[in-house]
């Protein structure tokens, strides 16, 4: 490994290079250069001079944001030799997993493609490229025939792999404990226990004031809330995004969540911003895809007969559909276990030099093999869904979930050894009902209930469409406040130890699954606080 100094020095290397060629970096350097008219700037003073002024005028807080953004998003730099799949994903048979499912989605998908005589990308006729862009506005009142369409996966199928993960170099008659062999995860990654969290999260202890906690012990309701408010505000005119998402650990006013959330990802609206968006728009109607059934479907049987979500049909087409053409999405690659499927012009093959990564150009779209960089599985649409509350301008609503996706959601559906990763995340879950619930979690396994066989689509979906959305994005300011996913596990075991009383009488998995089928009236943040900071160890 690097010492500290050389580790620092390799960071900054790295993120001068990523901020090299982006728009901020042209801003700044066109900034840098006007104020050299500047009465003001003298020359014997040039550099603290035009240094002063790019931080009077908010330039410098915009790229200390930028640079906040990298470190967050960016994996923590390995040896300079290393091999680049090992920062994807250090563990080899975590790599071979994730491979495999890929394999195994893409078979699915082209094997649907041949079924039902669906090319998977095609150019549209011009009259129909008229038509959607008319109605580009009320694609929800469109009725195609998606009856012969099916999800690619769904999370019980990923539930299956993860399952199945061993590490082969591990003597499992070494690692016998008390829990070792209770739950469904077998697989030794390091996570959080219940004092690790406390010592992680002093802010959900049950003496910090917390919005959606109504009743606190030392400080009134109202009185924390207004302050709050009055925080937050200031926290916005700063525009500081590491204080924003410090701020955010107690949770966001409904009114600021919007741009506090906006400010914690960086993600901005500028004009060049809208002007990708229209790029992206134009891409979808002027190429069909065959993902674009699959979204469709998705919306249909998801949020489409959603009580909370279905009104935002609309925006979640719009979103999705241009996702599903974002090259800037494949960047998430990089630092993901995950690796972009190749496609081949028609007639070409590997070694003619003819692969391309989806979404390739217009000109070679019409004649693509094999497609996307995100294949949408069943649930994929309900990651959209919460944020359409908070924005109603198509451009900044997509930008917001671009940037959840590639910090967050890719995690929730990707092999890996990551904290965040849906396996640690698996494993953290069932260890802490191991640990503080053991006879609820031996019941439940004795009558064929495996907990994570019922928890499992709520953590996959980081509970989005199971909550009430003013719950979801309470729990979603706590992601962003923490920088981490694991608060997801939490709620879950948490949910079992509210239902433990019931769920000790139930006698099938039908029946634990009837009394965990409604989480709509659930208060998360009482839950989780009394779960990690009320809990004996």
């Amino acid at each position: 490994m690097m010492d500290e100094e050389t580790e620092l020095s390799f960071t900054i290397a790295q993120i001068v290079q990523r901020l090299k060629g982006t728009h901020l970096h042209s801003q700044l350097e066109r900034q840098a250069k006007e104020c050299l008219h500047r009465p003001d700037i003298k020359l014997e003073s040039l550099k603290d001079d035009v240094r002063n002024f790019l931080k009077v005028s908010g330039w410098e807080r915009k790229l200390q944001n930028a640079v906040y953004r990298e470190l967050h998003i960016r994996p923590p730099p390995g040896h300079p030799a290393a091999p680049p799949e090992h920062t994807k994903e250090p563990l080899a048979y975590m790599r071979k997993a994730q491979a495999s499912w890929e394999k195994r989605i893409l078979k699915s998908l082209n094997s649907m493609c041949t079924e039902l005589g669906v090319p998977l990308a095609r150019k549209r006729p011009v009259p129909e490229q008229r038509e959607l862009s008319n109605k580009w506005n009320e694609m929800g009142t469109d009725e195609p025939d998606l009856s012969k369409f099916r999800p690619v996966y769904a999370p019980k199928d990923f539930l299956e792999v993860l399952i199945s993960l061993r590490n082969p170099n591990l003597d499992s008659s070494e690692e016998v404990s008390s829990h070792s062999h209770w739950g469904l995860i077998q697989v030794p990654l390091h996570i959080r226990d219940v004092p690790q969290l406390r010592e992680a999260c002093p802010e959900l202890t049950l003496t910090s004031g917390q919005l959606g906690i109504d009743d606190h012990p030392h400080v009134p309701a109202d009185l924390f809330e207004s302050e709050h408010v009055r925080l937050g505000k200031r926290v916005l005119s700063e525009q500081d995004s590491a204080a924003a998402q410090q701020y955010s650990r107690q949770g966001c006013p409904t009114g600021l969540r919007a741009e506090l959330w906006a400010l914690i990802l960086n993600s901005t609206n500028d004009p060049e911003d809208i002007m990708h968006y229209e790029q992206l728009k134009a891409g979808v109607i002027q190429h069909d895809l065959l993902v674009d059934n699959l979204i469709y479907k998705d919306v249909k049987l998801t949020a489409s007969n959603d009580d909370y979500y279905f009104v935002f049909e609309d925006f979640l087409y719009q979103v999705l559909l241009c996702f599903s053409r974002d090259t800037t999405v494949l960047e998430h690659f990089n630092y993901n276990s995950a690796t972009p499927p190749k496609s081949y012009i028609q007639g070409k093959t590997e070694e003619d030099g003819y692969a391309v990564i989806y979404p390739p150009n217009e000109i070679l779209m019409c004649e693509i093999l094999i497609v996307p960089g995100v294949v949408p599985f069943h649930g994929f649409s309900m990651y959209v869904a919460p944020l359409c509350f908070l924005y109603n301008e198509p451009s900044r609503l997509y930008g917001v979930f671009r940037e959840m996706y590639v910090r967050y959601f890719f995690r929730l559906h990707s092999i890996s050894s990551h904290p965040s990763g849906i396996v640690s995340l698996c494993l953290q879950f069932e260890r802490l009902l191991q640990t503080h619930l053991p006879q609820l979690f031996y019941h439940l396994r004795e009558i064929g209930a495996q907990p994570l066989s019922i928890a499992f689509k709520w953590m996959v979906r980081a509970f989005s469409g199971y909550l009430s959305t003013d719950q979801l994005l309470l729990l979603w300011d706590r992601i962003l406040g923490f920088d981490s996913l694991e608060i997801v596990a939490v709620l879950a075991a948490a949910v079992f130890a509210f239902r433990a009383e019931n769920l000790m009488e139930v006698t099938s998995l039908a029946s634990a699954e009837a009394v965990l089928a409604d989480l709509s009236t659930l208060k998360v943040m009482p839950l989780i606080q009394i779960f990690v900071f009320a809990t004996v160890i």
